[in-house]
């Protein structure tokens, strides 16, 4: 989070935000090395690697990217471009909260008709959808804003189960509190430590002329606003579609590997490689419970 904010601030010239650029990429770097020569590594990546646990870690961050991204960016538009009061801007933002509490009753049924595989993508897709709802016509008017608030919603409350127990599949039988955490991990990590916000928050810093929260806009900055969130929210569109299609093709990946797979029914919900069909607990539990 720290180099785009350092290159809006100090500007392209200025060798600090390079020197930290390359900092985080040599700090990165060093960590994968040590992980893969450690006897007992914080992160198994060669867990990661599976192509059932990257598929499920990769529509994971992709939900949380979205929806943390468009929180961070609808709350902005809402209170200081349309003028509202944080409560009406808490009552705009309920058709995501209902989606997200009443979603939970279709999650069984869509993955008994569809199947866990289809599943996965369908509702992916549904959170990119909404992103770009929000990127290209958010600004038009509160119908547009509202759409995309459910498209995000309902791909997140299936994302949350499905994602949760595609790791689950990928992982053996005595690694699934590893597979929780990983998926947990994921969501964290796209949402919380700089990816929607970062990208969010630097394109609003760059594009906006002036204090953000100073109040009485003239319409030059209510201009820069709307061009920021339509870019940031195009950009996390992409990012989100990126890591959705690179979800797609290990998911198919990882299908043709797991027995029992490739017709995929009410059965595909089940648990880990080698543990018994049923066993869903930690998959269930990373998914329905945290939204």
């Amino acid at each position: 989070m720290g180099p785009p904010t350092l290159f809006v601030d100090a500007g392209t010239a200025s060798p600090l935000p390079w020197l930290t650029l390359v900092a985080a990429v040599v700090t990165a770097v060093l960590f994968v090395v040590r992980e893969r020569g450690a006897r007992s590594p914080l992160i198994d990546l060669g867990l990661v690697a599976r192509p059932l646990v990257s598929s499920g870690l990769a529509f994971k961050a992709a939900a949380a990217l979205a929806i943390a991204g468009l929180g961070y960016l609808v709350t902005l538009q809402f209170q200081l471009d349309w003028g509202w009061t944080p409560a009406r801007s808490a009552l705009g933002m309920l058709p995501q909260v209902v989606v997200l509490v009443a979603g939970g009753a279709l999650i069984r049924p869509l993955v008994t008709r569809v199947g866990l595989e289809r599943a996965a993508w369908l509702s992916a897709a549904a959170v990119v959808c909404g992103l770009g709802v929000y990127g290209l016509l958010g600004r038009f008017g509160y119908v547009w804003v509202a759409l995309s608030l459910v498209l995000v919603a309902a791909g997140m409350r299936v994302v949350g189960v499905v994602a949760g127990t595609n790791v689950m599949r990928g992982l053996p039988a005595d690694r699934t509190t590893v597979g929780a955490a990983l998926v947990d991990t994921a969501g964290e990590v796209a949402a919380g430590i700089g990816i929607a916000v970062a990208v969010a928050g630097t394109l609003l810093a760059a594009l906006f002329p002036g204090d953000i929260t100073t109040p009485g806009w003239s319409a030059h900055q209510t201009a820069g606003f709307r061009e920021a969130v339509t870019a940031a929210g195009v950009t996390l569109t992409v990012l989100a579609a990126g890591l959705v299609g690179w979800g797609i093709l290990r998911a198919r990946r990882g299908a043709e590997g797991v027995p029992g797979t490739a017709g995929t029914g009410a059965g595909s919900i089940q648990g880990p490689a080698g543990a018994p069909a049923g066993d869903t607990r930690g998959a269930a539990g990373t998914g329905a419970g945290e939204a």
